[in-house]
């Protein structure tokens, strides 16, 4: 069954402990963070001591994906805080093998995301020591974008590279513009993890999109 993790890009950065507990009510399977440092993408989000205040109220496991220039720098912060999966761009540095195990060295699950250009193919040759693989289905940066269909072609790619390096135990999550709308196709590509922000967090009734989204 698809796993939901709503993002916290779109919740209401006023009352942030408020949203995190009702999504969690609602249904929700991992809490999507996103953190930005104005440099790698034109925006800024939170910091590792907002994530911290948030680990108190809530048993949701949480999912980091870091749209910064130097995510190794992060790894010691999120690993103290009690990440679930740490995931970093591909386009962010060169090492992708060494930041992976640094990862992994500090408990945590390694993810790697890859922007809407960017094609599965550069992972062939790190693919059997992730956990998982991020498709960006709209450019990163910004909440409420339009999905871009070309990453169902990805989320099958990334599953069948999985498949290839035997790794059953790893997943393929999509971030961007999953809605009730463009869900159909996501579950038909084989996700195994939605990253929905404005479609949960701006729904009248997000537990029922959380499930409309589960299917």
């Amino acid at each position: 069954m698809i796993k939901i993790a709503p993002s916290m890009l779109s919740a209401d950065f006023a009352r942030l402990a408020e949203d995190v507990k009702d999504v969690e009510k609602g249904g929700a399977d991992l809490l999507h963070i996103d953190i930005m440092d104005g440099h790698f993408v034109p925006n800024l989000t939170f910091g590792p001591d907002v994530v911290k205040s948030l680990r108190k109220h809530t048993a949701l496991p949480f999912d980091v994906h870091l749209m910064v220039t130097n995510p190794e720098d992060y790894v010691q912060a999120f690993a103290d805080i009690g990440t679930e999966y740490f995931t970093f761009h591909a386009e962010a540095t060169p090492h992708l093998h060494r930041l992976v195990q640094d990862i992994k060295a500090h408990g945590m699950k390694a993810g790697i995301a890859l922007n809407p250009s960017t094609p599965v193919a550069v992972l062939e040759d790190i693919a059997g020591d992730l956990d998982m693989i991020l498709i960006m289905s709209v450019n990163p940066g910004f909440g409420g974008q339009k999905f871009i269909p070309q990453a169902l072609r990805k989320i099958k790619k990334a599953k069948a590279l999985f498949a290839y390096v035997n790794r059953k135990d790893a997943v393929v999550e999509v971030d961007g513009g999953v809605n009730a709308a463009t869900i159909e196709g996501v579950r038909e590509a084989g996700v195994d993890i939605v990253v929905a922000g404005s479609a949960v967090f701006g729904a009248e009734d997000r537990a029922a999109m959380i499930q409309t989204l589960r299917g």
